[in-house]
């Protein structure tokens, strides 16, 4: 990181500057204190953007975060909120666990403490968001310590595995048809070739194109989701679909890696049958509007449009997710030995193969590592076009 171009965090349209210092190794609750001390060089500046209230007390500010966070902002017993009280002269109330409101405002118990340090909430599952309170006698301090725990929650909140994705489901019987015919043929050609066999292809029902990944942590995340959905739909994509499905093609397989001799994953291409630039415009724009909200953190300025078909992690666990499963379910980051496989004569054979054809016609809040009744990817949340 070079001095002069630090990176910048956002947080609730203000950006921070974050001072080149090591990064931690957070693991756990181990070095808690290492890291905390770490993370507020960048929160050495108090916003005055932040809503304070003035009370017969002094000042009060509040932030609603989801309760999965409150043992990074609580610590190892509680070290980590002890010490923002003390260095701001503030005192800080979070909800006790199942609260999700300014019930009382209680400080957590010693026993809440070790209960929220302790537990190990599976990070797929959308907990409850609650409201921390911040109150003291100078107004500056409360500013800082509202600063501190926002750049606490945005930090943490970046090493959340991804919970939920935006996607288009592609698993039309047409094209169901046309993934299990591709595979029956790659199979019967190119079965000699070294790591190809049935246990790498994906499952037909699970076929889907990724617009962004998500890190959604409550049911009000979700639902903050879905309005945004809406919005896109009101203000672009009737515009850019007329309201209608877009009929596109699923034609074309391509690798993203420099050595066809050593694919890991194959992708299918996806494209709107008419030739324009509908979908990929759709997409990119439901991306930047994602991203400039917060929800979804920016990686690339463009969706590469795909759909995999082949992924060596389903050959140790078909229930693996692409390039995004570095985690599981429960949070715990995995370490996933892949055999690469030979694709030269798959890509030489199938390059222009043709799955199928389909009518997209809405954008799916989809939850990771669930399925629904027909074994598709569970949807909590969708827009339609038509």
């Amino acid at each position: 990181m070079e001095v002069l171009r630090p990176q910048l965090i956002r947080i609730d349209g203000r950006n921070y500057r974050k001072n080149p210092v090591q990064e931690q190794t957070y693991q756990h609750e181990e070095d808690e204190e290492d890291f905390y001390q770490g993370s507020m060089e960048c929160a050495d500046e108090p916003c005055d953007a932040y809503e304070v209230e003035q009370t017969p007390q002094g000042f009060r500010s509040t932030v609603r975060a989801p309760s999965l966070l409150y043992k990074h902002i609580v610590g190892r017993r509680g070290d980590t909120r002890k010490k923002i009280e003390m260095e701001t002269k503030t005192s800080i109330s979070i909800p006790k666990p199942g609260e999700d409101g300014e019930i009382g405002f209680h400080h957590v118990a010693q026993a809440d403490l070790e209960l929220l340090v302790s537990s190990d909430l599976p990070a797929s599952a959308s907990q409850g968001a609650g409201i921390i309170v911040i109150t003291g006698q100078h107004r500056n301090g409360v500013i800082s310590a509202r600063t501190r725990i926002d750049v606490l929650l945005d930090t943490f909140r970046r090493k959340q595995p991804f919970t939920h994705f935006l996607a288009f489901f592609l698993n039309e019987v047409e094209v169901q048809e046309g993934f299990l015919r591709f595979q029956e043929e790659v199979l019967a050609k190119c079965s000699m070739d070294h790591g190809v066999d049935s246990s790498i292809f994906q499952n037909p029902k699970k076929l889907h194109l990724t617009i962004g990944m998500l890190v959604l942590l409550s049911e009000e995340e979700i639902q903050q989701t879905c309005e945004m959905l809406q919005k896109c739909k009101e203000e672009f994509i009737n515009d850019i679909s007329g309201g209608k499905p877009l009929e596109v093609e699923m034609a074309g397989i391509e690798y993203m890696n420099d050595d066809p001799g050593m694919v890991d994953v194959l992708y299918a291409k996806v494209h709107m049958k008419d030739g324009s630039n509908r979908l990929q415009e759709l997409v990119d724009r439901v991306l930047e509007r994602f991203q400039a909200s917060g929800l979804i953190v920016k990686e690339w300025n463009s969706v590469k449009l795909h759909a995999t078909v082949m992924n060596t992690l389903f050959r140790k666990d078909p229930n693996a997710e692409g390039r995004y499963n570095l985690y599981t379910a429960d949070g715990k980051y995995i370490f996933k030995e892949r055999e690469s496989f030979d694709g030269r004569n798959i890509l030489k054979l199938f390059e222009n193969f043709y799955f199928g054809s389909l009518k997209l016609n809405s954008i799916h809040i989809s939850q990771r590592f669930t399925i629904d009744s027909f074994g598709n990817y569970a949807s909590c949340g969708q827009i339609d076009f038509s």
